[in-house]
């Protein structure tokens, strides 16, 4: 899959990062069937690849507009019987929602690079990957009120957790926008890059993920992921274990010899 996916998802890796491109610009990079399979088949080659660190942006000037709501109305008109209409969604969102755990599941750290629209399921991918940047131009809605629906994507798993339950009501159910200041002040996104800075300032961030100590990025996000359903002896255990996985490796004794000496740490992520 390297530099090509199917059509509406490319996939590519250099120098440690992976990077995986919504391509389908014209619909604001919108979720149909075929941009389902070519995320769960670039998903998996990111997961799979010798790079470090994975990138998930929209080719053009944004990152997601949802679900392609002419897809969607291509399906009704085709299928009039409510009960095959239900399972045919549902059939559509879970191979979706496999996606997003394999996104957590990941031990890759896992950057959304947004731009522009970032709506529907693009709030739910944002909200899935590990860290967030975006553009000044970005801007956010849930979306999914206006068209008479409820969540997916785990986005009503993710917002409770990142902005506090009722922010999450007010996302979800009023559907406003709201701006990149906004989503950062929310604790939905980590960063604000202006659009002629933004390249620049992804390039950086993956950058230094890629050249950070992968092995132990893995253990804290798999760590980070368990805590809120976890009590605080199994937490604590949990800790214990993934510190001391973490003691084995190259990395760690790298950073605790370049500590001594005083000079920056070369991490290889084993």
């Amino acid at each position: 899959m390297d530099g090509a996916a199917n059509k509406a998802v490319i996939f590519n890796s250099v120098d440690g990062v992976a990077t995986i491109t919504l391509n389908r610009p014209p619909a604001l990079n919108a979720l149909n069937a075929e941009m389902v399979s070519g995320l769960a088949e670039a998903v998996q080659a990111a997961g799979e690849d010798a790079a470090r660190v994975v990138v998930v942006r929209g080719a053009g000037d944004h990152f997601m507009a949802g679900g392609d709501i002419k897809w969607f109305k291509e399906q009704i008109d085709a299928e009039p019987d409510k009960a095959v209409i239900q399972r045919e969604f549902e059939a559509f969102i879970h191979p979706v929602h496999d996606i997003v755990k394999t996104m957590r599941a990941m031990p890759k750290p896992i950057v959304a690079a947004i731009r522009g629209a970032c709506a529907g399921f693009g709030v739910s991918m944002a909200a899935a990957c590990d860290l967030a940047i975006a553009a000044d131009d970005a801007f956010f809605t849930l979306a999914y009120c206006h068209i008479g629906v409820s969540p997916d994507g785990g986005s009503t798993y993710a917002l409770p957790r990142a902005v506090g339950l009722k922010r999450a009501f007010e996302i979800a159910i009023l559907g406003d926008r709201f701006n990149a200041e906004t989503a950062k002040e929310i604790g939905l996104i980590n960063q604000i890059a202006s659009v002629p800075d933004f390249e620049g300032a992804v390039a950086k961030l993956a950058k230094r993920l890629a050249n950070g100590p992968t092995h132990a990025y893995g253990n804290t996000k798999a760590l980070l992921n368990a805590s809120l359903g976890a009590t605080l002896d199994a937490q604590l255990d949990a800790e214990a274990k993934s510190f001391s996985d973490c003691a084995a490796t190259a990395d760690f004794a790298e950073g605790v010899t370049a500590f001594v000496e005083k000079r920056p740490a070369g991490f290889t992520g084993e």
